[in-house]
């Protein structure tokens, strides 16, 4: 099995708009309030709703479990460090999985710094989505393969191509949410969504074994204030 044009083209949300249905937060309303009303248990709740899109986010964004593992305890860690400095009316107010992703997206980006300064790491290991208890061996290892092929190309993506794709195609946030998540205009979203996929589709069909291409990563954004968006207001 391969990504092809039909999967990229039908990956949730590609093909109309801004939606919010699916993509929506249906669930932080509630994770907010429970938030507001006892830090702890609202802490628990958080990680149990969302636990699940920022480790799929991060696999995605940096293409290896262990290190995905850690840029989300990273996340969360510093999530729950920022809720303890906030009021409560503030801590009402938050969109939860928006504000939990710009956390993510930044230790990301801190993460390529710091990598900048090392040593080239291993190549992308194989990275299928976290498995499904109720799915067959087939389909199993059907996602296994387009995991492994998916996390290749888009290690090859610029990075705020990779992080616009990742969010829109993966963890189907709408463009507004991405768009406050990377703080970045909607317009300028869209241009690297759509030159993300389009550049995936030109790897794809691209002769010659992925490491034969190398990425020319766009510049990576200053840290911001930690990387927390607490700092800047915080995601409302």
């Amino acid at each position: 099995m391969t990504v092809t044009d039909e999967a990229l083209s039908h990956a949730p949300g590609a093909a109309g708009g801004d939606r919010s249905g699916p993509g929506g937060d249906t669930a932080g309303a509630r994770v907010a309030a429970a938030l507001a009303r006892d830090l702890d248990e609202g802490f628990a709740a958080l990680y149990e709703a969302y636990r699940g899109a920022v480790f799929s986010t991060a696999l995605r964004l940096c293409g290896r479990w262990a290190e995905a593992e850690d840029l989300s305890a990273e996340a969360f860690l510093r999530a729950y460090r920022a809720l303890t400095g906030y009021e409560e009316a503030r801590i009402a107010g938050l969109r939860p999985r928006a504000w939990l992703l710009t956390i993510l997206t930044n230790v990301w980006r801190n993460s390529l710094r710091s990598a900048a300064r090392r040593p080239p790491p291993g190549p992308i290991e194989d990275a299928p989505d976290p498995p499904d208890p109720g799915e067959g061996v087939e389909d199993a290892a059907a996602r296994h393969e387009t995991g492994r092929e998916l996390a290749g190309l888009l290690a090859r993506l610029p990075h705020q191509q990779r992080a616009a794709v990742v969010l829109r195609h993966v963890t189907d946030l709408p463009v507004a949410e991405i768009a406050a998540v990377l703080d970045l205009p909607e317009g300028t979203v869209k241009s690297h969504i759509s030159r993300g996929l389009a550049r995936l589709r030109a790897l794809r069909a691209a002769p010659g074994p992925p490491e034969a291409d190398h990425v020319q990563p766009d510049r990576v954004q200053p840290d911001r204030s930690a990387l927390d968006p607490e700092q800047k207001g915080g995601t409302r």
